[in-house]
């Protein structure tokens, strides 16, 4: 899970984010407000960096 994924978010490190984020999210084991702050920061890059991606949290 990322720190501090803000308004400023640098769009150049999406790929690399987006790609952990997701992974983590995958083989996530812990509380459902952690699974819901990693599918808020997903969310967040992706619309902020007008990402289309085939995965979508759930």
């Amino acid at each position: 899970m990322l720190e501090n994924v803000e308004s400023n978010y640098d769009c150049a490190n999406a790929g690399d984010d987006l790609h952990n984020l997701i992974q983590e999210l995958e083989q996530f084991q812990g509380s459902e407000e952690q699974r819901n702050r990693l599918k808020n920061q997903i969310q967040f890059i992706q619309n902020k960096c007008s990402i289309t991606h085939e995965h979508n949290p759930k």
